[in-house]
């Protein structure tokens, strides 16, 4: 059984309008995958319509209390990692810039060791009228196909990162 998303209560799918879960198996170690979702800034290098993205305080990549920006199928979006463990788990809240109705969506990831490399587990619930109309009414399946994507390129991208790497001697 793979670990799930930590919900902060407000969050949880139980009671959130839009809810999606994708998740795939990486022949790759926990390590790889953590270093390519912690790089944000350079997200685009293995999935490309997360070009806009851009680190707001301090640090380079992102920790706990790291607010960041990004521009989703064209909407600005603020967002707060609220979750930190390396090359565990990681998630955040996003506000939509300039929405006036108080949606809200939480991101999360979950990395756990296999055998062969990882599991990569991706949740993500939405609140309120703004993601309500444009996620569950305009572009239903939207979200769960946008995650899907990003899971599968991800794990290319691991992949072939891994498949650089020395191996060990024997």
């Amino acid at each position: 059984m793979y670990a799930k998303v930590t919900w902060p209560t407000q969050y949880d799918p139980k009671i959130s309008a839009v809810y999606a879960l994708n998740d795939i198996n990486v022949k790759a170690p926990p390590e790889t995958v953590w270093r390519l979702l912690a790089d944000a800034e350079n997200w685009s290098s293995h999935f490309p319509p997360e070009d806009q993205v851009k680190i707001l305080t301090p640090e380079t990549e992102l920790a706990l209390g790291t607010k960041f920006s990004r521009v989703t199928v064209g909407f600005p979006m603020s967002l707060n990692v609220t979750e930190f463990e390396p090359h565990r788990r990681l998630s955040w809240e996003t506000v939509v810039d300039g929405d006036t109705t108080a949606s809200s969506a939480y991101h999360g990831w979950v990395i756990t060791p296999t055998d062969e490399g990882c599991h990569v587990l991706t949740e993500e619930t939405q609140q309120g009228p703004f993601f309500l109309e444009e996620l569950g009414r305009k572009n239903p399946g939207a979200l769960y196909r946008y995650h899907q994507e990003w899971v599968e390129r991800l794990a290319e991208a691991v992949e072939a990162q891994a498949a650089q790497l020395p191996r060990p001697a024997r």
